[in-house]
């Protein structure tokens, strides 16, 4: 088995755990398991798996932490933990991820705040928080993400302020804030942006104001706006 790079195991339903063994996979690159709604944890030895450049968690709804080893993945570039409804956060180590590209956090119900190390994922591209409804705040590591490109904050229905350094993300393109129904302003640096293409803000009810200057981001294409 020592050759294998692709282990799909969607949808078993009835997966509780995973075999320590499973860190002896050194060539595994691709790891699948999404829709293990049984699965409440990983072993440590995950850590192990060094070129593995694909974690699939979604919809592993009992899941509710990752192990620390997470962070020793250094080949890992994907992440998907969309509908880990249980998840309450991530591991301090998890900003060790110095190749994840995209972290999936879609509809993370439980999940409240972010660990400050992960503004050290210096090769992050999208970050995608939607629907995590318990979500409060970001912490101000997150304009060191100089690297991202897509930031999805939309239904995040108790974020209630976005950190100054938000005008730090030189990179942004798109930054998706609808449906955040307790989000009252932006801050005044979200006007440096000036690679943001699109600002979705589609139903922030109680949003009062837009910055005063930022009409001068030159690069939007699109900029959706709209009290529901």
């Amino acid at each position: 088995m020592n050759a294998l790079q692709n282990l799909h195991l969607h949808d078993c339903s009835s997966l509780q755990e995973l075999p320590t063994s499973i860190g002896q996979l050194n060539a595994l690159q691709n790891l699948d398991l999404g829709k293990c709604s049984n699965l409440q944890e990983l072993p440590t030895s995950i850590g192990q798996l060094n070129a593995l450049q694909d974690l699939y968690l979604g919809g592993c709804s009992r899941l509710q932490k990752l192990p620390t080893s997470i962070g020793q993945l250094n080949a890992l570039q994907n992440l998907d933990l969309g509908g880990c409804s249980s998840l309450q956060e991530l591991p301090t180590s998890i900003g060790q991820l110095n190749a994840l590209q995209t972290l999936y956090l879609k509809e993370c119900f439980s999940l409240q705040k972010l660990r400050t190390s992960i503004g050290q994922l210096n090769a992050l591209q999208k970050l995608d928080l939607g629907g995590c409804s318990r979500l409060q705040k970001l912490t101000a590591s997150i304009g060191q993400l100089h690297a991202l490109q897509n930031l999805h904050l939309n239904d995040c229905s108790s974020l209630q302020e976005l950190p100054t350094s938000i005008g730090q993300l030189i990179a942004l393109q798109e930054f998706n804030l609808s449906r955040c129904y307790s989000l009252q302003e932006l801050p005044t640096s979200i006007s440096q942006l000036y690679a943001l293409q699109k600002l979705h803000l589609l139903g922030c009810s109680n949003l009062q104001k837009l910055p005063m200057y930022i009409g001068r981001l030159n690069a939007f294409q699109s900029f959706i706006y709209e009290h529901v």
